[in-house]
């Protein structure tokens, strides 16, 4: 699996870049232990005026909690994902009630794609693709062999790469919302 964070069930979170141009998707299965408690939910969402693509994988309160002081990150900075995204580590690390948060956040602008993990860490990963969650090793592995195919568009490579994860992943199904930039 990912072997820069703890397993979280019930998420696949994938994001592909070429140039400018980035899609990000996410799967809508949430579970509770080996119970699916819904098939539909959207993990992955538009921040900062619509220029900033987020996902998260984790648990749901938590990841909400990030999104709000992630998006209080971005209006203070003027959208500055980088930036914003530092801070918000920052803070996740040293605040006592974030520290004990778990999710991991994936986002991405026109210029950068960074996931940001509860240990203060903010990671650019090689060629603009992130994956999280519990199927994100199977969707990074499937969006890697599909980027050398020139053809295709980010987001049909997040389509791909998802469907793949949700054939393999138990916690990951195919109900998928991708979003574009």
């Amino acid at each position: 699996m990912n072997d820069i964070s703890p397993v979280f069930h019930g998420t696949t979170i994938v994001s592909v870049r070429r140039g400018e141009r980035v899609a990000m998707g996410g799967d809508g299965q949430v579970t509770l232990g080996n119970i699916i408690v819904k098939a539909s939910a959207r993990k992955v969402r538009r921040l900062y005026h619509d220029r900033i693509l987020a996902g998260f994988a984790g648990a749901t309160a938590d990841a909400f909690t990030l999104f709000e002081r992630f998006e209080a990150k971005l209006e203070k900075h003027q959208g500055n994902l980088l930036r914003s995204a530092v801070e918000l580590a920052k803070d996740w690390r040293t605040d006592r009630v974030l520290r004990r948060l778990e999710a991991m956040l994936a986002i991405a602008d026109r210029e950068a794609s960074l996931i940001i993990t509860g240990t203060g860490d903010v990671l650019e990963p090689e060629r603009g693709l992130l994956a999280i969650g519990s199927g994100g090793g199977y969707a990074q592995a499937a969006a890697l062999a599909l980027l050398d195919d020139a053809r295709l568009e980010p987001a049909d490579i997040v389509k791909r790469a998802l469907t793949i994860a949700g054939d393999l992943c138990i916690y990951t199904n195919q109900n998928h919302v991708i979003e574009t930039l």
